[in-house]
């Protein structure tokens, strides 16, 4: 294995833990809430200690850029590892409400560190088309959530709820000692060092940031809100017996999994032609599924979350390639630290938005009508964004613009 593909499988390994760290509480719940327990027996106070967690995922992503023009890829990425495993198995042994939320919140501000680090890392290596890459690496994100449902509703059944954080937390930290062990690729051998970014149109960048913005306020709320509900939706949908939690697990793992071979067909398409083209068709899909997951009941609700989980992830890999494209590498961690923080307007106000809909009206529907008038905006962001040809040849944007047009690189 060369050196690029070792660094490619810590960067991919590190998008499954992710992923998976953020959505093991769901299906924890599931198992946590009973009579006389220390968390109490309602699902939506329990699901709303996970606030802090995604607050801190939000708040702590924007300084990362800067984190790393100082300290460097290498050791933010440790912190990474070595912080999550150390919150999800300080969350195994919580015996409060309290202590969960603080737990939680800990691993949520280490958990922070991977999208803009990470995601810039990857890019860099992939060089001029780095849409497949980014599709692969999606394909392991969604793993992680995928995998969390089946694992974590294992682990509750055949040993504690607690295993769920400690065993998952224990991999990551030692996934972090390996991590340290390993020499990153020399700046010299990046793909990303082999030609000078093009001279793209500020006004196309200006209308390209805009869309990135936009997005990651709705897509952070759509796409955090459905990962935390998946698991109760199926449970109330398809089995409404707590015996059957390692069905609902495997029903979530299912639909899931469509959204991660969506990433990566997304992904090889993006390199083949533009980025309108792909996001606009995905986006449509969106909000009429949503929708009618709002009143599907039984063995129905499979192929419409199927469905919205191939739009909600399928617009990840292409917003992360719209970076890619778009803003120059010396600037892409920092945009993605910004994107993410922006993100966290959603993504912090997923938790508190499923647990109170929840308790107010007993049904997830409610919540899924909410998330299908936001993806509406996603569509919206589909229509404006620019449908270039220079995309793909990056050496036409040259001419495309008088030089006092060209964005400013740095």
């Amino acid at each position: 294995m060369t050196p690029a593909m070792r660094e490619i499988v810590f960067i991919n390994t590190a998008h499954t833990i992710t992923h998976y760290s953020l959505v093991i509480l769901p299906t924890a719940v599931l198992a946590m809430a009973i009579p006389g327990g220390p968390f109490g027996e309602s699902y939506g106070p329990i699901l709303a200690l996970a606030t802090g967690m995604f607050v801190l995922y939000g708040l702590m992503s924007l300084p990362q850029g800067w984190l790393a023009q100082r300290f460097g890829h290498k050791i933010l990425m440790s912190a990474f590892f070595l912080g999550t495993g150390a919150g999800l198995i300080g969350a195994g042994f919580a015996h409060s409400p309290i202590m969960l939320a603080i737990a939680l919140a800990f691993a949520g501000g280490f958990i922070a560190i991977y999208h803009p680090i990470g995601t810039t890392m990857l890019v860099e290596a992939a060089g001029e088309k780095p849409g497949r890459s980014i599709g692969v690496n999606g394909v392991f994100g969604n793993l992680g959530v995928a995998l969390a449902p089946v694992v974590t509703a294992f682990l509750a059944n055949a040993v504690s709820w607690r295993a769920a954080f400690i065993a998952p937390g224990i991999f990551c930290a030692a996934v972090g000692f390996f991590w340290m062990r390993t020499p990153l690729v020399p700046p010299h051998l990046s793909h990303a060092s082999r030609r000078p970014f093009p001279p793209i149109p500020a006004h196309l960048v200006r209308r390209a940031v805009v869309v990135l913005m936009l997005i990651a306020m709705s897509s952070g709320l759509v796409f955090n809100a459905f990962t935390l509900l998946l698991p109760k939706l199926l449970q109330e949908r398809l089995a409404g017996n707590a015996n059957l939690l390692p069905l609902v697990g495997l029903a979530a793992f299912l639909v899931t999994l469509c959204g991660a071979l969506t990433q990566f067909n997304v992904g090889r398409m993006i390199d083949r032609t533009t980025l309108k083209r792909v996001f606009l068709p995905v986006s449509i899909v969106l909000a009429p599924a949503m929708l009618a997951l709002s009143f599907a009941q039984g063995w129905l609700v499979l192929p419409l979350a199927a469905a919205v989980a191939a739009s909600v992830f399928g617009q990840v890999t292409v917003n992360d390639t719209m970076t890619a494209r778009y803003i120059s590498p010396a600037l892409r961690a920092k945009i993605y630290s910004v994107r993410f923080f922006v993100g966290f307007l959603g993504s912090a106000a997923a938790a508190p938005l499923v647990s109170t809909l929840y308790e107010r009206t007993g049904s997830v529907a409610s919540v899924t009508t909410v998330l299908a008038v936001f993806s509406v905006v996603t569509l919206g962001c589909a229509l404006f964004f620019p449908n270039r040809k220079e995309e793909l040849k990056p050496e036409l944007w040259a001419d495309a613009a008088p030089e006092e047009e060209f964005a400013l690189r740095s």
